[in-house]
């Protein structure tokens, strides 16, 4: 039986200069081949470089490539995995204030918050609708998005992302 290819994004938004060649070693080895970035500046964070890797995979990649990256301090990034026609798509998040928060995610790039997750969100806010409120923008990755989106801005002028169809 054939393996389900996947496709996705990694998404650098912030690593020092001299992290840039060791992070293109770690997503080689964990997609098992060289790889090449083009690095740019990121005025966000001066003396930051920023960079988008678009690759292709056997479907659940996107998990060993965010494992490949987690580790070293400093580093901004995005991994995100499309749905194939095996399986959900994901998010996967970092930031060195927040660590690394994972999200299922549809055919449309929409964050998917699973029934027990909900379920959990609403015990815990026992009735309350400001805590229930916290609960679910901690499973969106609120705090994340909050911290990623200046660093998302800088790659404005970055080319157009092209659109595959699932399935």
């Amino acid at each position: 039986m054939a393996t389900t290819q996947a496709r996705g994004v990694i998404l650098i938004h912030s690593a020092p200069r001299a992290l840039c060649p060791h992070l293109e070693w770690a997503v080689g080895r964990a997609l098992g081949r060289a790889v090449n970035f083009d690095w740019d500046d990121q005025p966000v964070l001066s003396g930051s470089r920023r960079a988008e890797f678009y690759w292709e995979a056997p479907a659940g990649s996107g998990a060993a490539l965010a494992t490949a990256i987690r580790g070293w301090e400093h580093l901004r990034f995005e991994v995100t995995e499309d749905p194939s026609a095996r399986g959900d798509g994901g998010r996967w998040m970092h930031t060195p204030d927040l660590g690394i928060h994972y999200a299922q995610t549809d055919a449309a790039g929409n964050v998917v918050i699973g029934e027990d997750r909900i379920r959990y969100a609403m015990e815990v806010a026992a009735g309350d609708v400001a805590e229930l409120e916290r609960e679910l923008q901690v499973a969106l990755g609120a705090a994340w998005d909050e911290e990623l989106e200046p660093f998302r801005h800088a790659s404005d002028d970055a080319p157009v992302v092209w659109l595959h169809k699932v399935g």
